[in-house]
């Protein structure tokens, strides 16, 4: 199984100065203008995201036709790209989204929507049917969250009902995949179900009305979800920006960790 991930991203934060709990405490502070525009920003006081060296972006069907080498230009770093939701759904960019995104030479890793009308199996096998390993360059991610607006299926487990469905999913995608998934997660379903949970995994968080330390206990983030209106170069319209917790050295030592 993929573990070194995580000790090694751990290790270069603490050594380049940042501790566990504060684990986006960087000493970049020199990086003070926004590097992309927002139609919406959100004034996050002294821990705004922008003294983060690593911004990507995360993308689906909904974003359209992305000129990748223009967005990679422009000071993307990395791209969350949609492949597969439930069971039965394949975003309809996703092989357009992923191949572009490799041509432009920017790691990028497919994400699940999870469902919870259908079992983690059932998931799993839908995923590995329609994600080929050469498009998993970085670690997949779950994307675990409420199906607010889905019309079909609005279900809300117990909590330890989600853990275990979530667990027996993301071990079928590490053995796939030889590496260990990234958890993707909102407010709102970490509250319920995963605080004091998974610590053994990196966790992409959403927060664009506050920083991430303010509204999620305790947890230690690998990626932080600052916007959803943020303007990049090569994209159509609003897009969701987001940063990575460590420095542009850190950055480089995970990724090459993690695409061995």
């Amino acid at each position: 199984m993929y573990r070194l991930p995580l000790v090694l991203l751990t290790a270069a934060l603490l050594l380049s100065g940042c501790t566990v709990v504060a684990y986006d405490a960087l000493s970049t502070d020199s990086i003070a203008k926004p590097r992309f525009g927002d139609n919406d920003p959100v004034d996050f006081g002294q821990r705004h995201p922008h003294l983060h060296d690593v911004h990507g972006i995360d993308v689906s069907k909904w974003n359209g036709e992305i000129d990748w080498h223009a967005a990679r230009k422009s000071g993307v770093a990395f791209a969350f790209i949609k492949a597969t939701e439930g069971k039965d759904r394949v975003d309809s960019s996703f092989e357009r989204n992923w191949r572009g995104a490799a041509a432009a030479g920017l790691p990028h890793a497919p994400y699940h929507f999870y469902y919870f009308c259908s079992t983690a199996d059932e998931q799993a096998d839908w995923f590995i049917r329609n994600v080929p390993k050469s498009a998993v360059r970085l670690p997949p991610v779950l994307d675990a969250e409420w199906n607010h607006a889905s019309p079909t299926c609005k279900l809300r487990p117990p909590p330890a009902t989600v853990r275990a469905s979530l667990q027996r999913f993301m071990d079928r995608i590490e053995a796939h995949y030889g590496k260990r998934p990234i958890i993707y997660t909102t407010v709102d379903f970490h509250r319920d179900n995963l605080v004091g949970h998974f610590d053994d995994y990196h966790f992409w968080v959403r927060s664009t009305a506050a920083h991430p330390e303010d509204i999620y206990a305790s947890r230690t983030w690998a990626f932080w979800q600052y916007t959803a209106t943020g303007v990049v170069p090569g994209v159509n319209g609003n897009t969701d920006i987001n940063v990575f917790a460590g420095t542009q050295k850190n950055w480089q030592a995970w990724v090459a960790s993690v695409t061995d």
